[in-house]
């Protein structure tokens, strides 16, 4: 086994024996159970239950992932003593955190969908698209939990930029496109309003989500202009493309970051 494997396999070890990873599992199960139960038909539970795997999926991964890695930190420095290279040892923290905290949203989301879905036409294809948007939210936010915990030296700042980066791109970023098409409602927004959605995973996350359900209606007025723009295959495309692109960019980041850091 290769020495990424054997770090990726301590990590997911410690991880996977976490209660906080198994109280997030059930957590999401019982939820999605609920949601099912008693939220009217299988299509209106999934549109309840995606608006809260976009607020809950991305907190518990930042959250945890940052506080994970601060605790880790003795652990860490141990192995930076051995013949360990700092980008295998930070790939194997990486996926030591997103291949359990996938693994039980996939689990707690997946398995109650599976057994209690309706059978409606294109759940199937709605549950799938819900599955694929959460994976790459939990691999979004992990880098960024990596990022801030690699950058900020102390526990409470760290724990507090984490909690930033929720509340910015679940709740702040909205308010804020909605303050730019107030103010600057006499000029041609298209454009710039399809950028601004772009450049928030989360939102990305909620068109992709909304699309699937051709709901038009609910989507606001950033979904309603991703829509025009990219209607088909091409749009949801390019919008899995870019939050590749956004959990990338925080993951080089930090692994640049973590080579330069006096442990």
């Amino acid at each position: 086994m290769s020495t990424t494997g054997k770090v990726l396999a301590s990590q997911l070890r410690n991880v996977a024996r976490s209660r906080w990873i198994l109280g997030y599992g059930l957590l999401l199960a019982l939820l999605t159970w609920l949601l099912l139960q008693f939220g009217g038909s299988g299509e209106r539970a999934l549109l309840s239950l995606f608006n809260v795997v976009l607020l809950l999926l991305p907190l518990v991964s930042v959250v945890f992932g940052t506080l994970y890695v601060y605790n880790a930190r003795e652990f860490i420095e141990m192995l930076l003593a051995q013949p360990v290279g700092r980008g295998t040892l930070y790939t194997g923290l990486f996926g030591g955190l997103v291949l359990p905290l996938g693994g039980a949203f996939l689990i707690g989301v997946g398995t109650p969908l599976l057994l209690l879905g309706g059978g409606g036409p294109g759940f199937a294809g709605q549950a799938v698209m819900l599955l694929s948007v959460g994976l790459l939210l939990t691999l979004v936010f992990t880098a960024f939990s990596l990022c801030v915990a690699v950058l900020i030296e102390d526990r409470a700042r760290g724990l507090g930029a984490a909690l930033f980066i929720w509340l910015l791109t679940t709740l702040v970023y909205d308010g804020l496109i909605l303050l730019v098409t107030t103010t600057f409602d006499r000029y041609p927004l298209e454009g710039p309003l399809l950028a601004l959605v772009f450049l928030n995973p989360v939102d990305l996350g909620r068109v992709l989500l909304l699309l699937s359900f051709d709901v038009s209606a609910l989507m606001g007025y950033t979904g309603a202009v991703y829509e025009r723009f990219f209607r088909g295959a091409g749009g949801s495309i390019l919008a899995f493309l870019m939050l590749g692109i956004c959990a990338a960019v925080p993951f080089f980041l930090g692994l640049h970051w973590f080579r330069r850091k006096d442990f």
